[in-house]
């Protein structure tokens, strides 16, 4: 999401015209064909609600929402999972745009990213030097490649957005720190989130944790509030800024997914407007959760499950070892359930 973009539209319900009868689009998936609707049905999409223009007025998510909230980060890590296995080399990432269109329909979702704005495919894969909003196509991976598979999934009226990194093969010693600084970067932000907490001090713990050890933070692109909204208030920065961007408190659902650069952190631009590349051709890393702030700290709602493979920058982190689910008593029991089912498969 780019700095000051604030309206998004992302709610889409269809009538059907000859009968009268509303519907939810996803009810009707089998009448989609890659995202595209047959007109002669007569659907009718309807725009949602602008964000609030003051940066500092943030959405307070309601018992009911913060339900529906968690299930779609639960289906959207399901598909970011299923995705991240189908990573080897020779696939391409179309191929691997087409299974999370699957899975997510399969799961009674749609892939938020399929035609928002134009986005021609149903999630972003950001490869090697490709920062972010990677459009999949038939190039096949390589060994040694890292991928950062981008995935969000509309469900019941609402997102869940997640994203991680993936090594094609065996990574080299400069992708392995670039992955594991970035990772680390991204935690210590995340344990930072509690109620009474500025938004604004998050950027300054990413970039002084990754500057130190070499590396730069993408500046033309931040994370976002999220809800029925795709994205909303706040704008997360991820390096040292001042922005009015409010305190965090209960309620606030909101991503955390810093942009890291082995060399310069300036970007290019495709001319597909969408695909996002460093200027001089050298790796980036992205990690990103759809968070909630509870009264005791954070939980990810899009985090690890049982079934989730655990990664060697999870394994070998010295900020937190082991799968970060949040920092409230909940969170910190489901991490143990998740390790014991990691150590039982290993």
């Amino acid at each position: 999401m780019s700095k000051g973009e604030y309206k998004y539209y992302h709610l889409f319900r269809c009538r059907l015209s000859r009968t009268g009868i509303c519907v939810h689009l996803f009810q009707w998936v089998h009448l989609i064909v890659r995202g595209k609707i047959c007109k002669r049905l007569g659907f009718i999409l309807k725009p949602k609600n602008s964000s609030p223009m003051l940066p500092w007025v943030i959405e307070v998510k309601t018992p009911e929402e913060i339900v529906k909230m968690r299930a779609a980060g639960r289906v959207a890590r399901e598909v970011l999972d299923i995705a991240g296995r189908a990573v080897k080399v020779g696939i391409t990432t179309d191929e691997i745009d087409a299974l999370v269109h699957e899975e997510s329909l399969k799961r009674g979702a749609y892939p938020s990213p399929l035609n928002y704005h134009g986005f021609p495919k149903s999630c972003c894969t950001s490869v090697n030097e490709v920062i972010c909003h990677g459009i999949p196509d038939n190039r096949k991976l390589q060994e040694g490649d890292v991928i950062n598979l981008d995935i969000t999934c509309y469900l019941n009226g609402y997102h869940g957005d997640c994203s991680e990194m993936f090594v094609v093969g065996e990574p080299d010693d400069k992708a392995r720190k670039l992955l594991q600084t970035t990772y680390d970067s991204w935690v210590k932000a995340m344990q930072f989130v509690k109620p009474g907490n500025d938004y604004k001090d998050i950027g300054a713990i990413i970039e002084d944790h990754i500057v130190e050890r070499g590396f730069t933070t993408v500046k033309k692109f931040c994370g976002h509030g999220i809800g029925s909204v795709f994205h909303t208030n706040p704008n997360i920065f991820h390096y040292r800024n001042s922005e009015p961007n409010g305190q965090m408190a209960p309620g606030h659902t909101f991503t955390i997914e810093p942009m890291i650069c082995e060399g310069t952190a300036q970007c290019l631009t495709w001319p597909d407007q969408w695909t996002a590349t460093t200027q001089d051709g050298l790796r980036s890393a992205q990690f990103e959760h759809t968070l909630l702030v509870t009264p005791e700290g954070v939980e990810a709602l899009t985090g690890k499950i049982e079934t989730s493979p655990v990664q060697f920058w999870e394994r070998e982190s010295d900020v937190h070892n082991g799968v970060w689910l949040g920092t409230t008593p909940a969170a910190k029991a489901r991490e143990e359930i998740v390790k014991a089912a990691s150590t039982g498969e290993n």
